[in-house]
């Protein structure tokens, strides 16, 4: 039994953010199924999305928000991430991220432009922005005396409360598995927080990380929190094609260099699908390779930066430029091969403006979230600014709250199950799910390819739960079941949108209802 003020699932820049901003007044404890440097933030490479040149103003940059999401997205919660902006990209540099420097830029940084954006905003540091990031805030957290890390562990469920005759006591924590240890341990705490990033494992392909497996949204919805949006996953683009090249995103800021994307032959073709070509925001580009991909039967296209000067290329991207070349391809002088990969999850967790969900005392923050920013499509590099700008906004209603005393919490129950004799049916359901996920939820959709999906989705819900009832839990075991439900809510939510809208395309509803509506689900209501 461990008690904290604050327990944090997740170990992202939303997590350790908030984490930093807390610690000084709260005993903080942070959860991690890996280590602390394993988060899909890490893996980011653009940079982060802010005003901060005197040419650009917060108006454009909402209206460019407000324009890649289609119609969807929260005015209010598009105007607050955005006038944030400025001061979440001064507490990184307060903390000691060194971003890229341009002594010629108005601003002191370099500011690179991306699909989407009208104007030159987003920061970063090279082509590694997140790795940058991350190793900036982790080097803190783990110092910090009030932050106590538990790596190797995995939250199997949140511990919820009432009382009869009495309101609800919402979260009072959650059931951790010490994956070494293979424990089960109760963490109480006072607030609760889901930082547990995405959900793009439920795919084939994604740029994800393996630890990418829907954990946060799918124990809020057996919390009882409401679920929207799940529909709009956004496919990266660009994700480099090679069969020993495992989910390594190549950055949007590529094309905003000036990347071409071609045919096999050196053909362009963007220009046939949209005016703005290769800048055209992330669904657009995504659909026009899959089309073009489709129609001529390629197992990929091309991405090619050739034409640019090679000290250049080298400046602007060594990452990517060293991990090309492990495979053999110099992109200063070879066109990068790549494909469309899910790689972020739009929908989330239903939050207010200070991060709370629907369950008093649970919060939810970065991708986990749906807070309204993204609507049905997420603009490049505004994803780590929300976890940013909403670490800030929990942190504030955390430290305003009253202190509430928690009852005592009752012990993990593993009297009546056993080891499982098989755990191959995991890594077998694993498999199925990701494959027909990517085959029938994918880029485009139809009504019978949902109904196929929901079908086997089902199918899957009954043995995993029969495993999860008779067997000790683990790692594996908590994912899937995680990723399964986290599935049945992508599935119900398209299955409920009759119209084709930002990342959601489908065959059977082509064209875009003129008023945009929000795709919530609400759990059935328990006891």
């Amino acid at each position: 039994m461990h008690n904290f003020d604050v327990l944090i699932l997740g170990s992202g820049l939303a997590g350790q953010s908030l984490a930093l901003r807390l610690a000084a007044q709260l005993r903080v404890a942070l959860v991690t199924k890996k280590t602390l440097e394993d988060s899909a933030s890490g893996w980011a490479q653009g940079g982060i999305a802010a005003v901060l040149d005197a040419a650009d103003t917060n108006e454009a940059h909402i209206q460019d928000t407000l324009t890649a999401g289609a119609g969807l997205c929260s005015a209010e919660a598009t105007r607050f991430v955005v006038e944030h902006g400025r001061s979440a990209i001064q507490w990184l540099i307060d903390q000691g991220v060194h971003f890229t420097i341009d002594k010629a830029s108005p601003v002191g940084y370099h500011l690179t432009r991306e699909g989407g954006h009208s104007h030159r905003r987003v920061i970063h540091v090279a082509d590694a922005t997140g790795a940058a990031v991350q190793e900036t805030l982790t080097d803190k957290v783990r110092q910090h005396p009030n932050i106590t890390i538990f790596e190797r562990h995995i939250a199997v469920d949140l511990i919820t409360g009432v009382k009869q005759g009495q309101p609800q006591l919402g979260c009072l924590g959650a059931y951790v598995l010490d994956i070494d240890g293979g424990q089960v341990v109760t963490f109480g705490a006072s607030h609760t927080v889901l930082a547990t990033g995405g959900a793009g494992k439920v795919y084939l392909y994604t740029t994800n990380p393996d630890t990418a497996t829907g954990d946060g949204i799918a124990m809020a919805w057996r919390a009882g929190c409401h679920v929207a949006n799940m529909e709009f996953v956004q496919f990266h683009p660009t994700c480099l094609y090679h069969p020993q090249a495992k989910s390594f995103l190549i950055s949007e800021a590529v094309r905003g260099e000036g990347g071409l994307l071609r045919l096999p032959d050196g053909t362009r073709f963007m220009l046939e699908h949209d005016p703005r070509a290769e800048l055209a925001p992330r669904d657009i580009v995504a659909r026009a390779i899959d089309f073009e991909m489709k129609k001529r039967g390629l197992d990929c296209v091309f991405l090619d930066i050739t034409h640019k000067p090679a000290e250049f290329i080298l400046e602007h991207f060594p990452t990517i430029h060293a991990h090309c070349l492990e495979f053999g391809i110099d992109i200063t002088r070879d066109p990068i091969p790549v494909v469309p990969a899910a790689h972020y999850t739009c929908g989330g967790v239903v939050t207010d403006l200070r991060a709370r969900t629907d369950l008093p005392g649970l919060y939810a923050v970065g991708e986990t979230a749906c807070t309204g920013l993204h609507g049905a499509n997420r603009l490049a590099s505004n994803s780590l600014l929300e976890c940013l700008v909403f670490a800030e906004a929990a942190a504030q209603d955390i430290l305003a709250a009253a202190p509430r005393a928690l009852p005592q919490l009752p012990q993990w129950d593993e009297s009546r199950v056993t080891d499982a004799d098989e755990e191959i049916v995991i890594s077998h359901n694993w498999d199925e799910l990701r494959r027909f996920m990517w085959d029938y939820v994918g880029i485009v959709r139809t009504n019978k390819r949902l109904e196929r999906a929901l079908h086997r989705i089902r199918l899957l819900e009954r043995e995993i739960d029969d495993y999860y009832v008779n067997f000790h839990v683990s790692n594996d075991l908590i994912e899937l079941r995680n990723l399964v439900l986290t599935a049945h809510l992508i599935v119900r939510c398209a299955e409920r949108r009759h119209e084709s809208r930002g990342l959601h395309f489908s065959r059977d509803y082509p064209d875009q209802l003129p008023k945009a509506v929000d795709t919530v689900l609400r759990p059935p209501r328990r006891g």
